[in-house]
């Protein structure tokens, strides 16, 4: 089956309705083309707050919104669930899997970004991300379900076992998923307990590298890493994971190998481009880096293909800033909205015969949360870089992802959340569908 063509305006597809897709569309929604957004799931995900769902402070409906709602009343926006398994440049079309066929006059692939366990595959069973709903819901129950399983287990050994949480990666996600991990057994599951004492709870940090967040300046890096401290966390540097099976990891470090049992893993340490870029690649052409993103031109578009945009996590691209080396874009929501823009702007450009332009980045800075009452700001200003820690930065971090999350209902229901376990260290959204892992719905 095709797609009727559109013979009335242009037709612009998107692929992904992340932050890149939901904003090249957003851009695109009073402008004289028809639109078509294909998207694998039927919402639209805020991720950086992903790791709060997975470790019980939010509900899921908080984070995210229905991607049918988001166009609601924009009559040139359709919205198809699907997904793509081929990109056919010759025809400018692309096939889903259920073999439906749709044809563009332009293409921005928005297809975002999926685990990367630098060739470890195997390491997914037992070390989930965190990049979807799925991947959350999993790892909740994971966590909820070692303290369940501990208050039942006589073995001292196993019971340890069960109570040490390991995450790997000292990125954003891993600071911010293992200030969260403390927290929770320190103060969330406080007097729940009789068997096990949760705050015996071991959360450890285990990053290759010399310091955690090594995207931000040293001085706030060493600052996280007391703050993570402060919070019970032990913190692992250059400590590379060699292997990961159901009872725990090895990891080796300068003193040499080591075994740490543990039956609660997560993997917050590599990222990889979307398959589609693969696919996409193949059809058109196109490079690839190390990652398998799809390398662009100045403007986004691919080399002998201007019809076709790739913007977000699947774009190795660069900010052009005249007068300035061009600089790799890094793989933030702010540069996927920014890249998402540009994108359906020269699109605009191309339909009016004008000259497009090429993408420049405004890096507006760093922001990274620790726990309670604990954050790194590290921020870019006219009169130089910003950087601050402790409870301000808490503060300013807060606020900062409330105002960027999508719609009224959904800074008011995350303020409001925020606020009840900010003075009650509960965290209400602690129900799983089952214990086994069968279920999927829950939120």
């Amino acid at each position: 089956m095709r797609m009727p063509a559109l013979d009335r305006r242009p037709h612009v597809l998107i692929v992904g309705c992340g932050f890149g897709g939901l904003e090249a569309a957003r851009r695109l929604q009073r402008a004289d083309v028809d639109v078509t957004v294909v998207e694998k799931t039927n919402h639209h995900l805020f991720q950086p707050l992903l790791y709060q769902v997975a470790t019980a402070g939010l509900a899921a409906p908080s984070i995210a919104a229905p991607t049918r709602l988001l166009f609601r009343g924009q009559r040139n926006i359709t919205t198809l669930l699907g997904e793509v398994d081929a990109i056919l440049p010759a025809e400018r079309a692309v096939r889903l899997k259920d073999g439906l066929r749709i044809g563009y006059d332009h293409l921005i692939v928005a297809a975002g970004a999926t685990h990367s366990y630098f060739g470890n595959d195997a390491w997914a069973t037992h070390a989930p991300g965190l990049k979807t709903l799925a991947d959350a819901f999993a790892i909740r129950r994971h966590v909820l379900m070692s303290f369940e399983a501990a208050e039942k287990e006589q073995d001292p050994v196993r019971r340890r076992a069960l109570l040490t949480f390991a995450v790997i990666g000292g990125g954003p996600t891993g600071v911010e998923m293992a200030g969260t991990l403390a927290e929770i057994a320190r103060h969330t599951l406080e007097g729940e307990f009789r068997r096990i004492d949760p705050a015996s709870a071991e959360v450890l940090l285990i990053e290759g590298g010399p310091r955690v967040l090594q995207a931000m300046p040293e001085g706030l890096s060493q600052k996280a890493k007391a703050q993570l401290e402060r919070l019970g966390v032990k913190v692992r540097l250059d400590a590379k994971v060699t292997s990961i099976d159901a009872t725990g990891l090895d990891i080796a470090t300068a003193n040499g190998s080591e075994r740490i049992p543990s039956h609660c893993v997560v993997w917050a340490a590599g990222v990889a481009a979307s398959p589609l870029g693969k696919l996409l690649a193949t059809a058109t052409g196109a490079e690839t880096d190390r990652a398998g993103r799809v390398r662009v031109q100045p403007d986004l578009s691919l080399a002998g293909h201007p019809e076709i945009s790739v913007v977000g996590d699947l774009a190795a691209a660069m900010s052009h800033v005249p007068g300035k080396a061009p600089k790799p874009v890094p793989g933030v929501s702010p540069a996927a909205k920014q890249m998402g823009r540009t994108a359906a702007a020269n699109v605009l450009h191309r339909i009016a015969g004008q000259p497009t332009r090429a993408f420049r980045y405004a890096d507006y800075g760093n922001l990274a949360t620790i726990g309670r009452n604990s954050a790194v700001v590290d921020l870019e200003t006219p009169l130089g870089p910003l950087r601050f820690s402790g409870k301000l930065a808490w503060l300013f971090w807060l606020f900062a992802h409330v105002y960027f999350l999508i719609g009224f209902r959904n800074r008011l229901v995350v303020l409001m959340d925020w606020a009840s376990a900010y003075w009650s260290f509960r965290r209400y959204a602690r129900v799983v569908a089952d214990a086994d892992g069968a279920g999927k719905g829950e939120s």
